[in-house]
């Protein structure tokens, strides 16, 4: 199934916005960037008002990808003694890496409705700063674009990933911004994955989707995984003129993705998963 994105908005996820009870380890007070959540609170208040309408009843797979979301927002984090302080920081990280791979795993796996990839879409790249921490992916797996000011992988360099200079590297991802997210949508994936009961006679009902638009500068990758840790990765070529690096015309009406050259060659036949697009794209 291939990637995508909607319009903006001023509407917010609820714990996405105000003051950090943390305190000095909030993104704001480290100096680190905010996480990208333009796309996570457009959709979010859209799929809360579509299943509040009852505009959206989602269907079997809908409602089975957002309760193995939901799990993952759930999850507690393990007890741990006061002696576990750096382990407990570790727990909070892989909390919000397993929350990013299972939106990932879903959006790309093709089964759900639009507005469902719409959701799950806006849910990674809100938490793209995870997809390495705290346990960086094998060598030559994908690499998305962590927003400025969140950290690089965490021993990237040991699985042969690109390093920078330490000078420039960020210590750590915005953690506390990340968890603030979890009320908000624990309360979108609960109305999601247990919808009301539909009037006698109707079933599932999808919302139109809601065509996008954008120009992209840059390469795309494809990404295979033939055996457990090894991956393949190969970058699209327009197939009238091979150029490789756009500037695309990418349109998405989230059942698939149309990549236009400036040669002039559209198509759809580029093997691009949804995440392979939308989250090298910037947040908007």
């Amino acid at each position: 199934m291939t990637a995508g994105c909607g319009r903006t908005s001023d509407a917010v996820v609820p714990g996405a916005e105000g003051p950090d009870p943390k305190g000095p380890t909030s993104a704001s007070a480290s100096g680190v960037s905010p996480l990208p959540v333009r796309a996570l609170h457009r959709e979010a208040e859209r799929a809360r008002g579509w299943l509040e309408s009852g505009a959206w009843r989602p269907d079997a797979a809908d409602a089975e990808a957002a309760a193995r979301v939901l799990a993952r927002l759930t999850a507690p984090l393990p007890r741990r003694g006061a002696a576990w302080t750096r382990a407990r920081a570790v727990d909070r990280d892989r909390r919000l890496q397993r929350i990013w791979r299972s939106a990932v795993h879903h959006l790309d796996a093709g089964a759900v409705s639009p507005p469902a990839a719409a959701l799950l879409a806006a849910v990674a790249r809100a938490y793209v700063p995870w997809y390495g921490t705290p346990n960086p992916p094998p060598a030559a797996a994908p690499r998305y674009p962590v927003p400025s000011g969140s950290a690089a992988p965490e021993g990237a360099a040991a699985h042969g990933a690109a390093t920078r200079d330490a000078a420039d590297r960020p210590e750590a991802p915005p953690t506390d911004a990340g968890e603030a997210l979890l009320p908000g949508l624990t309360d979108v994936f609960t109305a999601l994955a247990a919808p009301a009961p539909a009037p006698a006679g109707t079933g599932a009902r999808h919302p139109a989707a809601v065509p996008w638009r954008t120009r992209y500068a840059g390469r795309l990758r494809h990404y295979g995984r033939p055996a457990r840790h090894v991956w393949t990765a190969d970058t699209f070529r327009c197939p009238g003129c091979s150029n490789a690096d756009g500037p695309w015309t990418v349109v998405c009406d989230w059942r698939r993705v149309t990549l236009g050259c400036p040669c002039g060659v559209t198509t759809d036949r580029h093997g691009l998963t949804f995440s392979e697009v939308f989250l090298v794209l910037p947040d908007a």
